[in-house]
């Protein structure tokens, strides 16, 4: 039963949902005008990196190391092992700090998912 106290009608709502299509399929920002994107980190910006993944010198817990590996890393990124994943997190552009934890965990050991990437990282905490 609709009460007529949408804001939008349902011609607009498909309108808008025809917008939006490109940009949930792509998972990146679809738009011509680069005014519209967000601005990137420029090269001059203080670092706030602290660990792997910390922040204004807290150390890194097990939360914040998945989050910031699963930005970066995608299932098809596993398994690897870690100078693999390192490699990717590089051509990504993750933030240094991460890179340089993942690039220093042993080279003989394999990971299975984003989970035990972050255990090695954060020390099994």
């Amino acid at each position: 039963m609709q009460r007529g106290s949408d804001r939008l009608s349902a011609h607009r709502d498909d309108e808008m949902k025809h917008e939006l299509k490109g940009l949930l399929r792509s998972g990146h920002p679809t738009r011509v005008e680069e005014w519209h994107d967000p601005e990137p980190a420029a090269d001059d910006d203080p670092e706030v990196w602290s660990g792997p993944v910390g922040g204004l010198g807290a150390p890194a817990s097990l939360e914040r190391v998945r989050t910031e590996l699963a930005r970066a890393l995608s299932r098809a990124s596993f398994p690897a092992t870690a100078r693999d994943l390192a490699r990717t997190l590089r051509r990504k552009n993750a933030p240094g700090g991460l890179v340089d934890a993942v690039g220093e965990l042993p080279h003989s050991a394999r990971y299975e998912n984003v989970q035990q990437l972050a255990e090695a990282l954060a020390g099994g905490a």
